[in-house]
């Protein structure tokens, strides 16, 4: 089976660039890179694999990007002094028996 060649789509209103490549030291093997637009960084994410179809490459970019999204949401941790994140409040234990 020939290796997946470059290829884009379009997905949630974003358009994806996908490119298979190598991530700088041969022995790390092809890595798949990907663009999107609206966002100035490049990402590779995946390793390629013999298996690789369009269909799966996109599955996992999409899901990837869309929970990178999602994380990049969440609201920043609370800062206690000195800069340090706050303790979050442990759940009361039940009482000891006996």
């Amino acid at each position: 089976m020939a290796m997946l060649k470059a290829f884009t789509f379009e997905e949630g209103g974003r358009r994806y660039e996908c490119t298979p490549g190598d991530r700088g030291d041969p022995s790390e093997g092809s890595w798949w890179w990907f663009t999107v637009s609206d966002d100035s960084h490049r990402y590779a994410r995946f390793q390629t694999a013999a298996g690789d179809t369009r269909d799966s490459v996109r599955a996992r970019i999409v899901e990837y990007y869309e929970h990178r999204l999602w994380v990049r949401a969440q609201p920043a941790p609370a800062r206690g002094p000195f800069g340090r994140a706050a303790k979050r409040p442990t759940p009361p234990h039940p009482p000891k028996k006996g």
